[in-house]
């Protein structure tokens, strides 16, 4: 065990690069094979946009990385993690430290995300895609993305968790959130049935819808039993989701929201 977790943590930065490129491949392998619905845009501009936000976030998580691995050395030294004031194994952390970060980084500031004034005037950039699929994925403010690190970083922290750990996470994270943004149709029972645990491509597009209830319900990242347990889980017809924002719409009008530039500065721009 402690040997595998030596190679997660010390995986080179092009595995991981691979990996990213791997999972988004096979999203869009996927949705040629079995798409949700048809989009009327230029499928290479779309992606291509989202994208830069991917060119941004990169660097910001190369730093965070950095930081982590700091913060580790420092806690551990120190023995303030829960962790080194509890004796279990290296099985039992990994399992408590994937779910504290899925509840803690990702649902809970997820729900954050939606609930504060400013905080939602960053992330309304990811709900602000009309043609969801796997790239949408990539499209975060750099604040949005920023917001979520921190968390992690604090949850690795309080948990003396090693850096494998989190390595672990993230990799797992990037392959959901290209499936769960995908334009994919799963047939129903089977996204049905994977809804009891994990988040399902069907679950996230309610998410995505342009309007409330639905934009604040299905917050998890990996694990849909979150939402269960929170009361925050919907599930319906995935025909009636309609994606983007009707915050947006009227600024949609005069001016499209298909720059990177006027994206990056919206929220700013926001009251």
């Amino acid at each position: 065990m402690e040997s595998l977790l030596a190679s997660f943590e010390n995986l080179p930065v092009w595995s991981k690069a691979l990996w990213l490129v791997s999972c988004l491949g096979l999203a869009w392998i996927l949705e040629a094979l079995i798409p949700l619905r048809s989009f009327n845009c230029r499928k290479i501009q779309h992606v291509l946009l989202n994208l830069q936000f991917l060119l941004v976030i990169v660097p910001i998580n190369l730093a965070f990385g950095l930081i982590l691995a700091t913060a580790v050395i420092w806690t551990d030294h120190y023995q303030l993690g829960l962790f080194d004031q509890l004796s279990m194994s290296l099985v039992t952390q990994l399992i408590i430290s994937v779910l504290a970060l899925d509840l803690i980084s990702q649902y809970g500031t997820h729900v954050c995300l939606h609930k504060v004034g400013w905080l939602w005037r960053l992330h309304m950039i990811h709900h602000s895609d009309t043609t969801m699929d796997a790239s949408t994925g990539t499209r975060h403010h750099p604040l949005d993305y920023v917001c979520r690190e921190i968390t992690a970083l604090l949850t690795v922290i309080i948990l003396g968790a090693p850096v494998a750990f989190y390595a672990i996470y993230r990799l797992a994270t990037i392959f959901f959130t290209y499936f769960t943004h995908a334009n994919i149709c799963l047939p129903e029972p089977v996204d049905r049935a994977l809804s009891w645990i994990f988040i399902t491509p069907n679950m996230h597009k309610f998410h995505h819808h342009f309007r409330r209830p639905w934009t604040d319900s299905n917050y998890g990242n990996i694990f849909s039993f979150w939402d269960r347990l929170f009361n925050t889980l919907v599930y319906d017809d995935v025909r009636n989701v309609e994606f983007g924002l009707d915050q947006l719409k009227g600024i949609g009008q005069r001016k499209p929201v298909t720059q990177f530039w006027f994206l990056l500065r919206l929220p700013f721009a926001l009251r």
